[in-house]
């Protein structure tokens, strides 16, 4: 999702993201009524009132229908990170890069975004396209953990510390959605990388 400096994202970004909310919960409604299989992109489609050709312009496949927008959040936590001070403790620019990214009324309580993420973990072939989402984020967040920490890219603490805060995070927003949003979400996520010790 792009933004303009560090400020609100652009109204073509904010656009773009109002049209995949629209698609995924058109998506999460009706897998949710029909099944997975039962549904077809043109039921999807007609849903959330677009255009097959809208449709893909956004989703490549039905089972793409969700994904983007619950791996939105990770992908800005990825940029607010890069863009956290260097002297700052690990967790604590963790934290504060997923509360950022978190920030708005999608995440303050029960809601679409808690039921997209349920729907998502019920549907093998959307967790699929959601754990590779995420396996594309580690790489992304690889070159801003080895400036931070000052290790290769290629250094296994690297890469692994980047597979565990993605892992910790992901974690984090199912179980705050399987619990229906009731604790905040980044009281969530501190707990999550409370875990991890990562300045021990």
């Amino acid at each position: 999702m792009s933004t303009v400096s560090r400020g609100r994202p652009s109204l073509t970004a904010r656009r773009r993201e109002a049209t995949w909310y629209e698609i995924a919960e058109a998506a999460a409604d009706l897998f949710s009524e029909r099944g997975f299989e039962a549904t077809t992109v043109d039921d999807i489609a007609r849903a959330a009132g677009i255009s097959l050709r809208t449709f893909y312009r956004y989703c490549p496949t039905k089972e793409d229908a969700l994904t983007p927008v619950l791996t939105a959040g990770v992908s800005t936590l990825v940029e607010e990170l890069a863009l956290r001070p260097s002297a700052e403790p690990l967790t604590e620019a963790v934290q504060a890069a997923f509360t950022t990214a978190t920030a708005g009324t999608r995440y303050e309580g029960p809601g679409q975004t808690a039921r997209l993420i349920q729907v998502m973990g019920g549907v093998p072939e959307i967790r699929m396209r959601w754990l590779a989402a995420a396996r594309a984020m580690q790489d992304r967040l690889v070159p801003v953990l080895a400036v931070r920490t000052g290790r290769p890219e290629s250094a296994l603490e690297t890469r692994v510390l980047a597979a565990v805060l993605i892992d910790a995070v992901t974690v984090a927003l199912e179980h705050w959605a399987a619990e229906g949003g009731r604790e905040p979400l980044p009281a969530v996520s501190a707990r999550a990388l409370a875990l991890l010790r990562l300045e021990e």
